[in-house]
């Protein structure tokens, strides 16, 4: 599985930001819940205006839970969801 260029571009975007020491992090709201978010920006300047160009939220709960990898055994797929028995 490939990560688009897009993905690239803006992970290294972030990570020049975390270099240069602008990066903020925001309490915003999901544009489709409502519900607290806490969000990973970088801060630029626009004139004497700060920028905050939004990357992602920081993972509520068990960040574990919330993705899964890709599958080492297949490039086009990715590890079934962990059952409970396997947590334990």
């Amino acid at each position: 599985m490939s990560i688009p260029d897009h993905a690239r571009a803006n992970f290294q975007t972030l990570l020049r930001a975390a270099a240069d020491g602008n990066l903020a992090l925001m309490e915003c709201l999901d544009a489709q819940t409502a519900q607290p978010r806490y969000v990973i920006c970088a801060v630029g300047r626009d004139g004497p205006d700060y920028v905050f160009t939004p990357f992602g939220h920081l993972a509520e709960g068990n960040p574990y839970d919330a993705y899964r990898p890709p599958d080492p055994d297949d490039p086009n797929g990715f590890l079934p969801k962990a059952e409970a028995a396997d947590k334990e």
